[in-house]
């Protein structure tokens, strides 16, 4: 769908196609369910309307705009595909996989924000919690009413979280949670924590509620990436959790990992919508910047970086959707996800490379959003599994051999 609410025709000349719609070159929007186009263009005069105004002023302070935290639940954007019995919208996963599309057009953080209260804490509670963890936690964090976390990082085992040393030792009445997690999402905001500890050497999960005794979470400072999201510590010193706060219906590490891939999925969309930033402005800045007495863009060397930011973005828009389709059907894999978050996560940071490129020495300025994007996109391709690890996820799946060990 266009920005204007236009159908393209591929009828229509390539330029009629692109000056219509920056975005859509193989008109990939015809494969969307009307619901779906809805959710997405919902999310996107959103972000034009209240992301886009503010993001680069919050970016340069290093603070989330909090009052937007409310605006998205109002869109109905948090557990999106969760059921309509917890207060969620029950949509699919391409919807899902839209939303995440606009809000990282605006800005990492918000998509990242959105990520973790749905795939990452919200998720959790419903695949993995009783039900009276569902009905205490959901409908709170589907409106916003409540803000939540995921702590599985830890200050020395990233990509190996099988190594981590928090722990969880059975007290009277509970557990007594020892240790620290790096790099949460909003820990220093959140309501309740998803935190996953060992429980006599097995992986559990265990909800860590605000203001838990031994409970801490200092913000993390000195960022020059993810500048517009809280970012923290969470530090766990004989902090104690009552029973009922353990997730019962999952042990091992397919707990927390079954999170990532949820979370994953929503990343190797949003990474589409930073790119469409970046080549959107690209595009309108080589056609209205002269130089050797005409616009840049009718130069080769210009065109074809257009053309090279056109054809990923393009493959990058159809191979999120055949994935969306895979996880609505309940087809979808791990490694599926892996390949779709490594691909697109290094195509938007190319395309946010080659849009500084060509929007020469303007290109550092916050008055255009490439070095805003090509900061945020250089976090994101090292969180949620960085680009060697899902490198190495998808050679052990083809070839049958893992490098991990």
């Amino acid at each position: 769908m266009a920005p204007n609410g236009k159908n393209n025709s591929m009828n229509g000349s390539a330029t009629t196609k692109v000056a219509n719609n920056p975005f859509d070159y193989y008109n990939v929007d015809a494969l969307f369910a009307h619901e779906e186009k809805m959710v997405r263009d919902t999310v996107r005069d959103f972000v034009d309307a209240e992301v886009l105004p503010i993001i680069e002023k919050h970016y340069e302070a290093g603070t989330f705009p909090p009052h937007l935290a409310k605006k998205m639940a109002d869109l109905g954007v948090f557990g999106i595909t969760l059921p309509q019995e917890y207060g969620c919208a029950g949509a699919s996963y391409t919807s899902y996989g839209l939303a995440m599309q606009e809000l990282e057009r605006g800005d990492s953080a918000l998509r990242s924000f959105a990520s973790v209260q749905s795939s990452l804490v919200m998720y959790p509670i419903y695949a993995y919690g009783s039900e009276a963890h569902r009905m205490k936690w959901l409908p709170k964090l589907a409106t916003a009413d409540a803000i939540g976390c995921f702590g599985l990082t830890e200050p020395d085992h990233g990509s190996n979280p099988n190594g981590m040393i928090t722990t969880a030792k059975k007290s009277d009445g509970g557990f007594l949670l020892n240790g620290a997690k790096m790099w949460i999402t909003n820990g220093t905001v959140a309501d309740v924590a998803v935190v996953w500890a060992k429980l006599d050497g097995v992986v559990r999960g265990f909800l860590v509620e605000k203001g838990t005794k031994g409970f801490t979470a200092p913000e993390m400072k000195g960022k020059h990436s993810l500048r517009a999201s809280v970012t923290s510590e969470l530090v766990f010193q004989d902090c104690e959790i009552p029973e009922e706060n353990m997730l019962p219906n999952v042990q091992g590490l397919k707990g927390p990992l079954g999170c990532l891939t949820q979370a994953r999925y929503g990343i190797a969309w949003g990474a589409i919508g930073a790119a469409m930033a970046c080549y959107e402005s690209s595009l309108a800045y080589a056609k209205t910047r002269i130089q050797f007495g005409k616009p840049i863009g009718g130069f080769q060397l210009i065109q074809e970086k257009l053309v090279w930011m056109l054809n990923e973005i393009t493959k990058a828009q159809l191979m999120a959707e055949r994935l969306g389709k895979l996880k609505d059907a309940g087809e979808s894999t791990p490694q599926h996800v892996s390949m779709a978050k490594r691909n697109n996560v290094w195509m938007a940071l190319e395309i946010a490379r080659i849009a500084r490129e060509v929007h020469g020495a303007n290109g550092i300025l916050g008055e255009y959003p490439i070095m805003r994007h090509a900061a945020n996109l250089e976090s994101v391709k090292t969180y949620e599994g960085t680009h060697d690890i899902h490198t190495l996820i998808l050679g052990s799946d083809i070839t049958g051999i893992p490098a991990f060990e």
